[in-house]
């Protein structure tokens, strides 16, 4: 397939054309206000339905007798789902038609969400869950492509962006929120209230989006699709076995068939026509920073919050709705802050936003030390909403970098490859604090090591997207 030679320029090109962005159907001009609307709703409750076990956790453990080792995967299902098919489904949605990805991705949310409420053990409410983040996948791999066709580039983009940055925020803290209001109703009924708005959100859509997409169709790319998802697996798994230690045969073992699978995977994507990521846009700076900043987004903040609720209702004892309110302190702070942070894009560089956004989140939750053995709701509270500042800022700087780093026939599978990266964080992260909290002895002692261990890594994020200095405004 034919690419520009020089990514770090390509996205100089017009962008708020049909022939500078994608291929339109003739004679039909994107509904922006429509287009806008669709792609909020799907993904706030794509969103919705990625977050709705955080509080039933406990609940759901009981009913499947799921054990502690396993309860990762109660978590983990929907991210390991996305994770696999994003890049799959970004580049489907350029070469084959954004709105017919998207409506697919709404239709298969609805089943899948449904048929989660119907399962009664823990693999099969897993297997559910992976099919919902595949059909999440599809939703949000096409929304930013969808978006950026009908917004020219500029402050309507900007504008755009961030609110669909805020709505990622949204959505992760309403997801929790609709499970505690539902909570006396039992927890099958929230995935069949989700499944109804999935079903609603396409049927609007079908009626508002216009058809885009690349201008050279190919092949989409299965088995660096299949390389990925087996090296991602194999790497949760580890992460999930290595709370009875690091150093056992089998989880090495795990990690070893990690490396050799990303391997594999490169070598795919440097021979296949039509890779699912161009690796040669790894040597340009903004993708660089779009990738590391989606990583340590995914694994600090996404996957400590993700676990997060599961201590606090088992150790400090508070109610599902009483561990909303904490969740929704720290995802509604955030969406308040992505909506509010296009107003820095003029004054400051994107990887200064993402950096302040992630010493913004190690300041809070170092700032949650001692709280759990405390038994202390209060000592909670500042530290969760200075880290929802932090999330908004990464919120929105992210979407918009993931755009502007690639090539602009391409907008879909740089969200996609960011899309990816964030889930790949998230899922190992939820597995990594769940192997910090409970190898430590207790559960206090282990949350604090969570702690310290996620607020270094957050710092390291920090350091690496600003050591990227790339070319152009992006950077």
């Amino acid at each position: 397939m034919p690419r520009p030679s020089d990514p770090a320029t390509a996205t100089t090109r017009p962008q708020g054309t049909a022939q500078g962005l994608a291929v339109a159907h003739p004679g039909v001009s994107p509904n922006v206000r429509g287009t806008l609307v669709a792609t909020l709703a799907a993904t706030l409750v794509a969103l919705m339905g990625y977050t709705a076990p955080l509080l039933t956790v406990p609940t759901l453990a009981t009913t499947f007798h799921t054990s502690l080792s396993a309860q990762a995967w109660l978590l983990n299902g929907t991210p390991l789902g996305l994770a696999a098919l994003l890049l799959v489904a970004g580049g489907l949605a350029d070469d084959f038609g954004r709105r017919r990805v998207f409506l697919a991705g709404t239709a298969a949310l609805a089943v899948t969400t449904a048929l989660s409420g119907l399962t009664d053990d823990t693999l099969l409410f897993t297997l559910t869950r992976v099919a919902q983040g595949a059909a999440s996948a599809a939703i949000l791999a096409t929304s930013l492509g969808l978006i950026a066709h009908a917004f020219p580039a500029g402050p309507a983009r900007l504008k755009a962006t961030g609110a669909w940055g805020a709505t990622v925020s949204g959505g992760i803290a309403l997801g929790p929120l609709l499970a505690a209001a539902l909570n006396g109703f039992g927890w099958r009924v929230l995935y069949a209230v989700l499944g109804v708005a999935a079903l609603a959100a396409g049927g609007y859509a079908s009626r508002v989006l216009a058809e885009s997409r690349a201008p050279h169709r190919s092949r989409p790319d299965l088995p660096g699709a299949a390389a990925l998802g087996l090296a991602f697996t194999a790497l949760l798994t580890a992460l999930t076995l290595g709370r009875t230690g690091w150093l056992r045969p089998s989880v090495l073992l795990l990690l070893v068939a990690t490396a050799v699978l990303l391997g594999a995977f490169a070598l795919i994507e440097r021979r296949t026509a039509a890779p699912l990521v161009d690796l040669g846009l790894l040597r340009h700076a903004p993708f660089q920073s779009s990738i590391l900043g989606a990583l340590f987004t995914g694994l600090a903040v996404i996957g400590f919050f993700s676990y997060l609720p599961v201590v606090v209702e088992g150790v400090l004892h508070l109610s599902v709705l009483q561990t909303a309110w904490i969740v929704l302190l720290w995802a509604g702070t955030a969406a308040v802050v992505a909506y509010q942070a296009k107003r820095l894009h003029a004054r400051f560089p994107v990887r200064y936003q993402m950096a302040a956004g992630f010493l913004l989140h190690a300041v809070g939750i170092l700032g949650m030390l001692g709280a759990v053995g405390a038994l202390s709701e209060a000592r909670l509270l500042p530290g969760v909403f200075v880290a929802g500042l932090g999330s908004g800022l990464l919120n929105a700087a992210l979407p918009r970098l993931s755009v502007e780093s690639v090539p602009a026939p391409r907008a879909a599978m740089g969200s996609g490859a960011n899309n990816t990266a964030r889930y790949i964080g998230s899922s190992a992260g939820v597995a990594l604090t769940l192997a910090l909290v409970t190898s430590a002895g207790t559960t206090a002692r282990g949350m604090d090591t969570a702690i310290a261990v996620m607020a270094g890594v957050s710092v390291l994020g920090a350091l690496f997207v600003v050591a990227l200095r790339g070319r152009g405004a992006a950077a």
